[in-house]
């Protein structure tokens, strides 16, 4: 007779803030909804299902049948939730009190929607430090559960992987269990019988084990393919059909019920880790590659599985040293949070509580992962996603300004039309950059970085404008070179599939594999050769100067109207030195206008050089009729993917009508200009596709100098949102009516 086993199924829902709300909607009615409908089929059949509360408040107000399913399950004991950090942040982005408070809220709306004590939680991800272990228990959770990679990194063999294991920090005990990672790649991809299989050798090898199944509840019908499979096809009947014809010896259970129904197997502390894919995804792309030239070199050996689980790949922090862009959403999160802090310190009578809690539930939401990192899908990749965590940090930052008013703090300067400028490394790279601030913007410079402007928010339509992503190498990429090639290794089912077939969304995606230089960011400055075309540029070529990534030395100016950042570098252009001065400011009176001077010094008499600015606009949408650029006369110039060769101007703008914006370009020297799109291609669930970033828009002039070697101009970036708020104003007006 087969030892009886406990298996645990925990399935893992997740739908990221920002993300559209037909993709959401599509989510439900392929996966969500009728896997709870199949569950309440087999009432014998326990699991444990987590849902993200970026996906339970929309389920709360969109589909509230899908809720009282739920709960119905859960008060009869079939179904166990989870909780964890309301907006699934990965644990080592956010601050301890972020972690804590977040946990702590979502196992509070959780206890109130389905009556039912919150026990447990998934980690995001399973993005896991030892330390988070007080964290946890410190806000009222007792388990949780993390990848057997975890445990095996910690040193444990294979046979001692199923039980569940005790962990402490600062004196905080947790309860720890692992996934199966067998389970994973059985369930649903292969026959029930295999699953079966794996478990009854499992329960004849250890009495009293206890096998985990956890992972995404997006296999189950939003997968391409997976809801034919999971539902059309019965697959999920069979499984439930299977566990219940071996119900004699597998026992489907709470996670809750393993733990208060066998005893620790011991005490263990593990490593940074997450899931095995998590942790080759963060490594740099070559060292990608050479790992996967490993395992292919010696998946046939015969001590290749022993010796394979001793292989450790990267950490989730090292996202944010592989993306920039990445640690630019992270260091904003973290400015926000230091900030609500202080004032909640500050508002000791609690005076602001009400717009306090406000502003920390933006902040939470502006945590929310996926866009924080990149594997092989989306994430990071996915503009609407980086867009929706600015949106929600610059809300959860015009509150705090509110309250700071209120609360007359020293760091702030009152009501009306207001300006301000510090500087402080608000990045963590050792270096100081420089913040502009008004009622109306906040711009952040970095003089160590070129003297780009790297961020721009429009306070009035919570919109970062930089939000930018720069155009690199990934290991995939080597996938669709190859497929170029080789029309052969191209299929139709959706990525890249079992067979190393491709599917590209849009055609040619290898003549897209452009990388970038330098970053796409604003006020870049460049100095390019005779010759040098818009081909030439959009590509990288054609720089003779050294300050696009130079060193600016700095100096701070400040009155009760204006404010601004002297930026000045002396720096090589061919086989001249020259000095380059630029002048960043904000005026209290000048609404969203940004002004920057620039003087050239050093200038070899009568020899022109070619000197371009570079500035790039992100989260205005692509190919759309109501998204445009237009001349000087107002004249539509095509839609923002466009790639423009303009004449000499003194005006260029873009408009999104759907986001408010006008956004306008003045010279005070007419400029030649150049305008294109920056696409990266990236794989998708459904295939590869190119996504469109930014655009880059880059004037030009042909500089001449006299013999006093000077030459200046002035660029005005006007950003006009009345559009925007005039809507919000139309839409107030017609609620009250």
């Amino acid at each position: 007779m087969t030892n009886p086993i406990r298996l645990s199924l925990v399935f893992h829902n997740h739908q990221p803030i920002g993300n559209f709300e037909g993709v959401f909607e599509a989510a439900y009615r392929d996966s969500y909804a009728p896997f709870l409908e199949v569950l309440r089929e087999y009432p014998d059949i326990k699991v444990v299902i987590h849902n993200s509360g970026s996906l339970l408040e929309w389920l709360v107000t969109a589909h509230p049948e899908y809720i009282d399913g739920l709960k119905e399950l859960a008060q009869r004991g079939q179904i166990e939730i989870l909780g964890g950090p309301f907006y699934e942040p990965i644990l080592s982005c956010i601050p301890r009190r972020d972690r804590v408070g977040q946990i702590k809220l979502y196992a509070d709306y959780l206890e109130s929607l389905f009556g039912q004590p919150i026990r447990g939680m998934w980690v995001p991800e399973r993005v896991w430090e030892q330390n988070f272990a007080s964290d946890i228990a410190s806000a009222g959770i007792e388990f949780t559960v993390l990848d057997d990679t975890h445990f095996r990194n910690a040193g444990l063999s294979p046979e001692q992987l199923f039980g569940h294991y005790l962990t402490e920090d600062e004196g905080q005990v947790l309860t720890i269990v692992p996934i199966a990672e067998r389970l994973r790649y059985t369930i649903p991809w292969q026959d029930p019988e295999a699953s079966i299989d794996f478990l009854r050798d499992l329960a004849a090898k250890n009495p009293n084990a206890i096998a985990v199944c956890g992972d995404d509840g997006e296999k189950f019908g939003v997968w391409p393919g997976t809801h034919d499979l999971v539902f059309n096809r019965g697959w999920l009947r069979r499984f439930f059909d299977t566990l219940r014809a071996n119900s004699d010896w597998v026992k489907t259970t709470t996670l809750s019920e393993c733990i208060d129904n066998v005893p620790p197997v011991g005490r263990c502390f593990l490593p940074d880790s997450s899931y095995r894919e998590m942790t080759e995804w963060v490594l740099p792309p070559e060292r990608q590659l050479s790992l996967a030239r490993i395992n292919k070199k010696h998946a046939d050996d015969a001590e290749w599985p022993e010796v394979k689980q001793f292989i450790r790949g990267g950490i989730w922090r090292n996202f944010r040293s592989k993306y920039s862009e990445s640690n630019e959403m992270y260091a904003r999160a973290l400015q926000v949070s230091s900030r609500l802090e202080e004032l909640t310190r500050l508002d000791s009578r609690r005076e602001h509580h009400d717009r306090l809690a406000e502003a920390r539930s933006e902040l939470y939401r502006g945590q929310c992962n996926c866009p924080y990192w990149h594997g092989s899908f989306g994430g990071l990749y996915l503009p609407h996603l980086r867009n929706a965590i600015y949106q929600h940090l610059i809300s959860a930052d015009n509150i705090l300004e509110e309250v700071a008013g209120q609360l007359g703090s020293a760091n702030h300067n009152g009501s009306g039309p207001w300006v301000r400028i510090d500087s402080d490394d608000f990045d963590f790279d050792a270096r100081k950059e420089i913040r502009l601030a008004s009622d109306r913007l906040v711009a952040f410079v970095a003089p160590a970085r070129g003297g780009h402007l790297y961020e721009l928010d429009l306070r009035g339509i919570r919109h970062n404008l930089l939000a930018t992503l720069d155009r690199r190498f990934e290991p995939y990429h080597e996938k669709i070179k190859q497929a170029a090639l080789d029309r052969s290794l191209q299929s139709g089912t959706g990525g890249v599939d079992p067979n190393g077939g491709v599917k590209f969304k849009q055609p040619d995606l290898d003549q897209k594999l452009i990388y970038d230089t330098t970053p796409r960011k604003s006020f870049v400055d460049h100095f390019f050769a005779d010759g040098t075309s818009l081909d030439d540029f959009q590509r990288g070529h054609g720089e003779i100067g050294d300050f696009a990534l130079g060193a600016f030395q700095s100096l701070l100016r400040r009155s009760a109207e204006r404010v601004e950042a002297v930026l000045t570098r002396v720096g090589r252009v061919g086989p001249h030195q020259i000095k380059l001065t630029k002048r960043i400011a904000i005026n209290a009176s000048g609404g969203t206008a940004l002004e920057v001077l620039y003087l050239l010094e050093g200038l070899p008499p009568n020899e022109p050089l070619n000197f371009a600015v570079e500035l790039n606009f992100a989260g205005l949408a692509a190919e759309v009729s109501d998204r445009y650029f237009y001349d000087a006369s107002g004249r539509r110039l095509g839609q923002l993917q466009s790639v423009l060769d303009l004449p000499e101007t003194n005006r260029l703008g873009l408009v999104d009508e759907w986001l408010g914006l006008d956004a306008a370009m003045e010279f005070s020297e007419p400029a030649a200009l150049w305008a294109f799109p920056i696409q990266t291609v990236s794989n998708s669930e459904r295939g590869f596709e190119a996504v469109h970033q930014s655009c880059a828009v880059v004037p030009h002039w042909r500089v001449l100098a006299g013999q006093d070697g000077t030459w200046g101009m002035e660029i005005t970036l006007s950003l006009d949102t009345s559009a925007a708020q005039a809507r919000v104003l139309a839409k107030s007006t017609a609620v009250t009516a």
